[in-house]
């Protein structure tokens, strides 16, 4: 199975948080097979952004609102009718969630309140795919990789709060959008979790990436606060192409597709902090070292591994770069920024590239 572009051509797409790294990606992505897409994010919270660099700005219906705001995402789903929804917006941080924890609480539990109630209240909305977060889970340190039945929980606010997000969109599907009953009301809803996205265009603080790749640029050693921890590591396209394959699924197929996915590398393709970053300091070159951060931090999970067999049996999905690769386009975009390239021609290269290997179309 393979992202099918003709499928999105001239189809009404509402993405929620567009400004965003993973949103912007996204954006880009459906803007190139022929979506008609309206964004609705608050504006891009860093300056440099994807968003602007790909030109997006100048090419999306773009709102600019915050996902708290009930009657305005209410407006926009009355004045553009969205047949399918990607649901990104969020709190997106650990560190940020321990200083603003009611604003990381009310913006992923009740932005999903208020996204899944504008879809009850819209006819014609076929499909929604609600992006968690692999912190979702019940945190148990070290063990087998988390599936979709395992017990929501999270340590800290950030991934609390994307566990909740699971259960208010299990509630609103159950009690709105059963899935027995699509033949009724025809609007499928599911929620998908990723690892840790990398790519060029994240300026994101308190990420891995792009802390290193401005201690990098500034040729000063980036601290690191948990280097041994291990996390699942992938090229933002990864997921994105799992979120677009499991949407055309959800117009298709309905209810047979209206559950939780995993999106993640293969368990054994995992990789600490530490290796990572040796790797992101060999391809970097001058310039880029790494040390260790003895200053405390709030408490973190030591490992996160993803298990996407079930996305891999039943979706057909499946990553296609390694880790290594992942990091070699990343500082590839990275390095075409610093030298004043076309972004928006890079990333779409970089689309076109994955979409080629994977079988897909893709106009560049």
């Amino acid at each position: 199975m393979v992202i099918q572009s003709a499928f999105w051509k001239d189809k009404r797409v509402l993405v929620t948080g567009h400004t965003g790294f993973k949103g912007s990606w996204l954006s880009l992505w459906l803007e190139g097979m022929g979506a008609r897409v309206v964004g609705y994010a608050l504006s891009p919270s860093t300056q440099p952004n994807f968003f602007e660099l790909s030109g997006l700005r100048e090419q999306l219906v773009s709102v600019l609102a915050d996902i708290r705001d009930a009657e305005r995402l209410r407006a926009t789903f009355h004045d553009h009718q969205p047949e399918i929804v990607f649901h990104l917006a969020a709190q997106a941080l650990v560190l940020p969630s321990y200083a603003r924890p009611v604003e990381t609480y009310s913006t992923n539990v009740m932005g999903t309140v208020n996204l899944l109630d504008a879809v009850r209240q819209t006819k014609g909305v076929r499909a929604v795919v609600i992006v968690t977060s692999d912190k979702c889970y019940e945190s148990r340190e070290f063990g087998p990789a988390h599936r979709e039945g395992d017990p929501f929980g999270g340590n800290d606010p950030y991934s609390s709060s994307k566990g909740c997000a699971e259960l208010v969109t299990a509630g609103y599907r159950s009690s709105f959008f059963c899935p027995l009953d699509h033949t009724r009301h025809c609007t499928a809803v599911a929620t998908a979790r990723a690892g840790n996205a990398m790519g060029g265009g994240d300026w994101s603080p308190d990420r891995l990436i792009p802390d290193a790749i401005r201690a990098f640029t500034q040729n000063r050693p980036l601290p690191v606060r948990h280097p041994g921890a291990v996390r699942p590591w992938q090229h933002v396209l990864e997921p994105l192409a799992g979120y677009l394959m499991l949407a055309e699924q959800l117009c298709t197929q309905g209810a047979n597709f209206a559950e939780a996915w995993n999106f993640g590398p293969p368990t054994e393709h995992t990789r600490t902090v530490a290796e990572v970053l040796d790797t992101l300091v060999g391809l970097w070159g001058e310039g880029a070292a790494w040390t260790g951060d003895s200053v405390p931090y709030p408490h973190e999970t030591p490992c996160l591994r993803l298990d996407a067999s079930k996305a891999l049996s039943i979706l057909h999905w499946q990553p296609h770069w390694s880790i290594d690769t992942a990091l070699r386009l990343t500082v590839e975009w990275y390095r075409a920024h610093l030298s004043g390239q076309d972004m928006a021609e890079i990333s779409r290269q970089q689309i076109g590239r994955y979409s080629r290997e994977t079988g897909s179309l893709f106009a560049t």
